[in-house]
């Protein structure tokens, strides 16, 4: 499990077809020091498996394979050598939960319409360093109804508050720190966003779904249908 909080960013170097998966290779000095062969972490937002810690300095790269269902769910199997990813170990028992309960499992991917700074561009104080920013994503449709004002979102695998959202979209405020320590800097307009709903809210939904569906009745057609 994971909290969204981004603890560094990393640096893919090359994503490696091998047939059946794609094996991706990021540089993250510091983090990769901390990884052993089988830890998992997560990568923009996606839950992996980290292979083969090596590097010309020790802990310099880490490899990890990407499935054909995190290919199809999720942007890592579209993004080009150079392009920033954020990182994130697993959450210890007992630490703090900082952000929200994120899982790694990314639902879908999102597009990304604008982020842009609070404070106009074209103002005298304006300062890009330390301005806040709005965040604006289009959301797959299978993910909307899970798009909750005030409610969280794991954006990129950054956990995120939902500050509105027009059933098509959502937008969310970011602080300076996040724009900065994250990749979110380096993202352009129509860039892929990985989206993991809440899983809290997805489990409500589930609920509220078996209930609505109606009980067994007992009929003449299906005492037929059944032989009696």
């Amino acid at each position: 499990m994971f909290t969204g909080i981004i603890e560094q960013t990393g640096t893919i170097v090359g994503l490696k077809d091998l047939g059946g998966v794609k094996r991706l290779t990021v540089t993250a000095p510091g983090i990769a020091g901390r990884l052993r062969e089988g830890d998992s972490l997560a990568v923009s937002g996606v839950c992996l498996t980290a292979l083969e810690v090596a590097g010309a300095d020790v802990g310099e790269f880490f490899h990890a394979d990407l499935a054909a269902e995190t290919l199809a769910r999720t942007s890592l199997g579209a993004l080009a050598p150079g392009s920033v990813v954020n990182l994130e170990m697993p959450t210890a028992a007992g630490a703090p939960l900082g952000g929200h309960i994120v899982q790694g499992h990314v639902d879908g991917t999102g597009t990304l319409v604008s982020l842009e700074p609070v404070v106009s561009r074209d103002a005298p104080d304006f300062d890009r360093e330390t301005t806040d920013w709005w965040l604006t994503v289009r959301v797959p449709e299978h993910l909307r109804r899970f798009m909750v004002e005030k409610g969280s979102v794991a954006l990129e695998g950054i956990s995120l508050t939902i500050a509105r959202t027009d059933g098509e979209t959502i937008s969310v405020a970011i602080l300076p720190l996040t724009y900065w320590r994250t990749n979110l800097h380096a993202l352009k307009v129509g860039a892929p966003v990985n989206v993991e709903a809440d899983v809290l809210v997805k489990l409500a939904y589930a609920r509220m779904d078996a209930e609505a569906k109606p009980g067994f009745e007992l009929t003449e057609g299906w005492l037929v249908a059944s032989g009696y």
